[in-house]
């Protein structure tokens, strides 16, 4: 028996990184998948048929998960043809780096749309079908940064901490109705967001930081998911998991 068998799963900005890598992890345990993307279709296609070959039901979904009324029309869409929502992870995600002396407002209030907004609109959309059943996991992707915070990164260091509180808020509200609501907070983890961290001294540096010597993999960050998303963890809420490889200490 497959932890999620049959299971409906959203995963938001899933068509590369760590949202592709959760989407193929959570259908590999059983898991029917809806997953939304932005720019790449043919990323989107791709995956759409790689999750199909493993036997469940997938749809891709063009959907900016910033946009309160696109996510709206998802949802509904999800409930439509898969029945229900049973968890949702709330993946998508950007970063604008630049110290705050140089940062616009426009880049401040992109980086909290599709950062911080995204995981309001959705979750707010994901708890009717999720308050019908009695039942549902709710899975925020934070950040390490979040926590720690980090020069040139205030805009996503805010709107990854706001995660957290909304995550601890959310998990205190929908308890009682058997709904979980735990957060992820990743450190440095090998995707094309992030392959600058690997060139150089500036690799060196980052390392020399991690207890366990080297970078985190989008698969680590899913396993994790597939924890929060499974009974495995029927008993936790309002938490955040570092998966930092000990960055955190």
């Amino acid at each position: 028996m497959k932890l999620l068998e049959n299971k409906i799963a959203i995963v938001t900005g899933a068509s590369r990184g760590i949202g592709e890598a959760i989407a193929i992890k959570l259908a590999e345990q059983g898991a029917h998948i809806a997953f939304t993307y932005l720019s790449s279709e043919e990323k989107a296609r791709r995956l759409e048929e790689k999750l199909k070959g493993l036997g469940v039901q997938a749809k891709a979904f063009k959907s900016n998960a910033g946009v309160y009324e696109e996510c709206e029309i998802f949802v509904n869409e999800v409930v439509k043809q898969f029945g229900t929502v049973d968890i949702c992870v709330n993946n998508a995600g950007i970063s604008k780096d630049n110290l705050l002396l140089r940062m616009t407002p426009e880049q401040w209030d992109d980086v909290m749309d599709i950062n911080l907004k995204s995981v309001f609109n959705m979750t707010k959309q994901v708890i009717r079908p999720m308050m019908k059943a009695k039942k549902g996991s709710i899975i925020n992707m934070s950040s390490i940064i979040g926590i720690r915070g980090n020069a040139g990164q205030s805009s996503y260091a805010a709107s990854k901490a706001g995660i957290i509180g909304f995550t601890k808020s959310i998990a205190h509200e929908l308890g009682s109705r058997n709904i979980r609501s735990n957060a992820i907070a990743p450190g440095f983890v090998e995707t094309d967001m992030t392959h600058y961290l690997k060139e150089g001294e500036a690799s060196k540096s980052f390392l020399e930081k991690i207890p366990l010597g080297r970078f985190g993999k989008a698969e680590e960050i899913a396993d994790t998911t597939l924890f929060l998303a499974s009974d495995l963890s029927s008993y936790i809420t309002g938490q955040v998991i570092s998966v930092c490889g000990g960055l955190n200490i």
